[in-house]
């Protein structure tokens, strides 16, 4: 995460070099590369860190019966709002690039379109659902998998 910091402190750094002549393209293109690894290497240090169990706990024993999972409105809630911004950011892009810009941004927008169709349709195929948002749990659901 330290290394992310750095690059991320030397695409800022170079960024106010950049002008219209051709060292000032070479610092936007060290903004823009220097950017990329900062952010790739910040999330890859906060995702590695997500997974790994704490080095105290003790082993969980398995249960005898299968853990039915209840789906929360908060599942529905996220994976609707998602759609309505993707919904409005692909608008908006249609209203004022046109239509190639859209297909581009429909394109890297793709991931968050699946990810939150995912949960609507989870939510609503769920065997089990529940009628209550809690946003207790939507906060602290990073911390409670630590």
């Amino acid at each position: 995460m330290a290394a992310g910091a750095v690059f991320i402190a030397a695409a800022f750094a170079a960024a106010t070099r950049v002008a219209d002549t051709r060292e000032g393209l070479i610092f936007e293109v060290i903004t823009l590369f220097a950017g990329l690894a900062g952010v790739s290497l910040l999330l890859y240090g906060l995702v590695t860190t997500l997974g790994r169990p704490a080095v105290s706990s003790p082993a969980l024993q398995p249960s005898a019966r299968p853990v039915v999972k209840i789906h929360n409105a908060a599942e529905l809630l996220v994976g609707g709002s998602g759609l309505v911004v993707a919904a409005i950011l692909l608008g908006g892009i249609a209203a004022t690039a046109g239509v190639l810009w859209t297909v581009l941004g429909a394109i890297l927008l793709l991931p968050m379109i699946a990810g939150c169709a995912y949960l609507c349709v989870t939510f609503a195929r769920g065997p089990r659902r529940e009628w209550k948002v809690d946003l207790q749990e939507l906060v602290n659901r990073r911390s409670r998998r630590v």
